[in-house]
């Protein structure tokens, strides 16, 4: 059979069962426990089951049903629980704590703080290990996209220019402080879109859809919107952008582009200075 992907989801045979559990085919890892409360009910010896293979205790393999916020190979952000003298240790869901050693910090990590994270297995160690350099673990190739591809986006680090933020678990982006229009913390998942790809391979990302695309969309948006607070929308022309920006999590400029896409489709009345409203 295949290698077990340590750190990840496999899909084993159950071989034997025992009072504590049930033990699984793992070919060169030889027989792993998926302890009893983890076993789904009427499994019987011969079935396949799909479980995440982690590292107990003692440094044995062992397979759970529970799903981890994370598996090798992905970045996270993951809280720290605890902190001896050769590292820090970050809740990753599961009962045993992945482990992310002082040199894999930045800085210090603190207890009761969250870090984005990547998890892979140490060569030397067979451990599965954290690391809050990320940067090493980032694609170098040139980025495979084009402008207004959907991706999906981790919310890495605030900058002076805006966020940093990981696309698709795989390359480094940014977006622009003018180009967010909604409360966004780090480790945040989101979708998002590509603006622009530099001829350095560096990636602009917006949290909108550009253009037409961005303009039907807050259409629907704000046509729910009038459907559920009694077919009026109190912001018009002369109203405030931050206001705009606050209640919808768009810019003045989006917003009056909806409203006029939804005037032409005369779905609703333009009321001036007091808003609009659903057509009758």
């Amino acid at each position: 059979m295949n290698k077990i992907k340590l750190g990840d989801y496999n899909t084993l045979e159950i071989v034997k069962s025992v009072d504590f559990g049930v033990y699984l085919d793992g070919g060169s890892e030889g027989e792993i426990l998926l302890p009893r409360r983890y076993v789904p009910e009427g499994c019987q010896i011969g079935d396949e089951i799909e479980v995440f293979v982690y590292l107990d205790q003692d440094e044995r393999p062992v397979a759970t049903t529970e799903k981890p916020l994370a598996k090798v190979g992905d970045f996270a952000c993951l809280k720290c629980v605890w902190v001896n003298e050769y590292g820090a240790f970050l809740n990753w869901g599961l009962m045993k704590d992945v482990f992310c050693p002082f040199h894999e910090q930045k800085r210090r990590m603190e207890i009761g703080n969250s870090y984005i994270v990547y998890l892979y297995v140490d060569e030397e160690s067979y451990r599965i290990v954290a690391s809050a350099k990320v940067e090493k673990f980032l694609a170098e190739d040139y980025p495979p996209y084009a402008p207004g591809d959907e991706v999906d986006l981790l919310i890495w680090q605030k900058t002076d220019l805006g966020f940093k933020v990981i696309i698709d678990n795989d390359y480094p982006g940014l977006i622009y402080e003018n180009q967010i229009f909604r409360p966004v913390h780090t480790g945040d998942r989101m979708k998002g879109y590509i603006g622009t790809v530099r001829q350095d391979g560096k990636i602009d990302v917006l949290l909108q859809a550009a253009g037409r695309r961005q303009t039907l969309d807050f259409s629907e948006m704000l046509l729910n919107y009038l459907h559920e607070n009694g077919g009026k929308c109190d912001l018009g022309d002369k109203s405030d952008a931050e206001e705009i920006k606050r209640r919808f999590q768009v810019s003045k400029k989006t917003y009056k582009k909806a409203v006029g896409d939804l005037y032409r489709r005369h779905l609703i009345v333009i009321l001036g200075e007091e808003g609009i409203k659903l057509a009758e």
